[in-house]
């Protein structure tokens, strides 16, 4: 193989990785932004959660007293 030829092949192969990671950030950069997104859901399920379980009240209120 000539020089020019490896340079060339250089060159391309350099291109394809460029190329390549790029779009492997992109990926990664979006997979964040839907983890981020499921954080903020989970967290407003959480403190949905608790506000409903504070207007029940406690479970242990609901229990009979032991002489029955």
């Amino acid at each position: 193989m000539q020089p020019d030829e490896r340079i060339a092949d250089l060159e391309s192969r350099l291109a394809f990785q460029d190329d390549t990671l790029q779009t492997l950030n992109d990926v990664l950069v979006q997979q964040q932004r839907v983890l981020d997104r499921l954080q903020l859901q989970v967290n407003a399920l959480i403190k949905r959660q608790d506000e409903l379980a504070g207007q029940l009240g406690d479970p242990q209120d609901d229990v009979p007293p032991p002489h029955y």
